[in-house]
């Protein structure tokens, strides 16, 4: 059987294996900025798994913008050898290799979530222990709770402009093939698209093409340095609890298309603190806006949010809603969901996309003539016949 979910897809002039990506998730696990041998594992297990395209986690432009402490930069020239690891490691293993790009504006200097994600009153800076500075579009604070940011200067904006240009440079030193800069979730860039972050009077504020102009100058920054034989990507919030709105997002992609973006990846909310994975309200429910950035702007998009299924990812592709599905929490529960995916879709070689390493057993038990199932298709050894046969 044929399925659109294993098919390759070509970007620019990247052709990745097949339409699964392991979407941006941040492990809150770096030291100074500096990806480390939990970093190599974790994006290592997923490349050998299977998937076509391997993100790595926001990475942050500026110090000022980590999230936590433990958020990994790529500010400095420092942090290329590092990174080299991880995106040779990925492509030895067939995976293209992504990294996501951000700044956190007011939403920086927080705990991390297994300690409560609270703001930071008294914290030094990632970097070298400077002082950690919030600032942001305007000072409005993110939430009652949270420290209210210095509203950026001109210069601060032009810095951070160049600072996404300077870290899609060190991307590409570092091997990577795909380069996402995060302008979702109540963080940097959405905030200056928001009218309830952004309450500037200047050209960076009021109407939308104002609000817009940043996201616009940092991927104009990045299209500078980002080979144009390479794919960029935007993460977006869609829509969000404030106010912005579908028609907001096909406005702003079909501005970002004629500007160098190549796919839309389609998110939501961020923009206060209502949205919560508990309350998230069904499967692939974020996938209807990747359909309509599709079909109104004309860009490529990526859908995100409770994808888990292997018949639920074949159908987002095969109705158009998106060409590409990234799973997070999902992909954390099997790293090898790929393989799962290809066997449950019928695919005559589903083991020829994962690691030689796992493909040559894997395929050999499949013939066992006891008809062996994996772990993931059947509930247990005990499991019924008519569960045995679907």
């Amino acid at each position: 059987m044929d399925a659109r979910l294993f098919s390759p897809l070509r970007i620019r002039g990247i052709t990745l294996r097949n339409r699964i990506v392991l979407s941006p998730m941040l492990q809150y696990s770096a030291t100074g900025g500096y990806v480390n041998d939990w970093h190599l594992m974790h994006y290592g297990k997923f490349a050998a798994g299977g998937a076509g395209l391997v993100f790595v986690e926001s990475t942050k432009v500026d110090p000022r913008g980590c999230t936590t402490p433990r958020d990994l930069g790529l500010w400095k020239d420092d942090y290329i050898e590092p990174l080299r690891r991880i995106t040779d490691l990925i492509k030895r293993n067939g995976a293209a290799a992504g990294i996501q790009l951000g700044h956190s504006g007011r939403k920086a200097r927080r705990s991390v979530p297994w300690e409560g994600r609270v703001p930071l009153a008294q914290c030094p800076g990632v970097d070298h222990g400077e002082d950690w500075e919030l600032i942001a579009p305007s000072p409005v604070a993110h939430s009652g709770k949270s420290a209210v940011p210095r509203e950026m200067t001109h210069a601060d904006i032009r810095e951070a402009v160049e600072a996404w240009g300077q870290a899609a440079r060190r991307a590409g030193e570092a091997g990577f093939d795909v380069v996402e800069v995060h302008g979702a979730h109540g963080y940097l860039v959405h905030q200056f698209l928001s009218p309830w972050a952004n309450r500037r009077t200047d050209e960076y504020g009021g109407s939308p093409a104002n609000r817009m102009r940043f996201a616009v100058e940092v991927i104009k920054e990045v299209r500078k340095f980002w080979p144009d034989d390479k794919p960029l990507f935007f993460r977006a919030s869609v829509v969000d609890e404030e106010g912005w709105t579908i028609e907001d997002s096909i406005a702003l992609a079909k501005v970002l298309k004629a500007n160098g973006a190549d796919v839309i990846d389609c998110s939501a909310g961020g923009m206060s603190d209502q949205t919560t994975s508990e309350t998230t309200p069904r499967y692939g429910y974020q996938v209807e806006y990747a359909r309509k950035i599709r079909a109104g702007a004309g860009i490529m998009t990526m859908a995100v949010g409770m994808i888990v299924h292997a018949d639920q990812a074949e159908e987002i592709l095969n109705y158009g809603s998106a060409d590409l599905v990234a799973l997070g929490r999902e992909y954390l529960h099997n790293p090898n969901w790929p393989i799962d995916a290809a066997q449950k879709l019928g695919i005559e070689s589903p083991f020829a996309h994962a690691s030689q390493v796992y493909g040559y057993w894997l395929e050999k038990r499949s013939k066992n003539k006891l008809g062996i199932r994996p772990s993931t298709w059947q509930s247990g050894i005990h499991a019924s016949a008519d569960e045995k046969e679907r």
